[in-house]
């Protein structure tokens, strides 16, 4: 066996060695530890100043990242400490094994980091993507995860980001835009319509006055019939509060409706209403 050969096998066995295993372990199980205190402590802020949240869940997963990738070079360079040459061939060989056998994961991961920085929406987003709409949880190194008005918490790869379409509703921001929709009938009163649904968002205990309401009225066809439709746009002062704020608004304009006798369109009686 050539000097080469027995250089090697004595760096392999020292990469081996049983004490650097225990380190790494050690290492690994540090790390977690220290990403889930991060995280157990970013939620009890949360709780304690809510009108930070979306700032401390943002510093939180900046922070995870930075940990996640420090804490990788330093166990492979602080611990196992591998010659320089082996480190390079190890590198170029491990890059192509994850090329051609993680490309999807690589992709996430790499786009992970493109959405880190570019931040087309951040965590405590609430964003449409494809079929689902939710507030974004978490932005981690694969996936993002998306929590529904259902409560169900959907993961997405963050390569898909990248290349599909997403909308967010609130950009960062604490408050956010809710559209609610009314319909009348042609003939009735529509400034007091519109009045009444004025008087029910600025009287929600939800409504964000320091933004205006404002609303579209357009012609649609309701129930086969044409109706006025009275589009009212205003600002939940929390997203956490949007659909509690949209029952809000809906249940007190049907009510004032109801009271004030604004009519609303109806089938025609002589037309027989279709089975499905």
């Amino acid at each position: 066996m050539d000097n080469q050969a027995l250089e090697e096998l004595a760096a392999l066995s020292d990469l081996l060695d049983l004490n650097k295993i225990f380190m790494l372990l050690a290492a690994a199980i540090f790390l977690w530890l220290v990403s889930d205190l991060l995280h157990r402590l970013s939620q009890k802020l949360m709780e304690t100043i809510p009108s930070k949240r979306f700032l401390i869940l943002q510093t939180s997963t900046l922070i995870s990242f930075l940990w996640y990738f420090g804490g990788a070079y330093w166990m492979i360079v602080g611990i196992l400490q591998p010659p320089r040459e082996m480190l390079l061939a190890l590198g170029g060989s491990a890059a192509v094994a994850v090329g051609f056998a993680l490309k999807d994961v690589a992709a996430s991961i790499i786009a992970g980091l493109i959405l880190l920085f570019d931040r087309p929406f951040q965590v405590g987003d609430r964003v449409s993507f494809g079929d689902t709409y939710g507030e974004i949880v978490s932005i981690g190194l694969r996936s993002v995860r998306l929590s529904t008005l259902d409560d169900n918490l959907v993961t997405i790869p963050n390569s898909r980001f990248i290349t599909e379409v997403v909308s967010s509703g609130n950009a960062g921001a604490l408050d956010m835009m809710v559209v609610c929709d009314f319909h009348v009938a042609l003939d009735a009163d529509l400034q007091q319509a519109q009045a009444l649904i004025h008087e029910a968002i600025v009287t929600s205990r939800f409504v964000y006055l320091k933004k205006p309401v404002s609303f579209a009225i357009n012609e649609v066809v309701v129930a086969e019939r044409l109706a006025i439709q009275v589009r009212a746009k205003a600002y939940v002062l929390d997203v956490h509060y949007e659909k509690a704020f949209q029952s809000d608004i809906v249940v007190r304009v049907s009510r004032l409706f109801t009271e004030y006798g604004i009519a609303r369109p109806q089938r025609n009686s002589t037309e027989p209403a279709k089975t499905i």
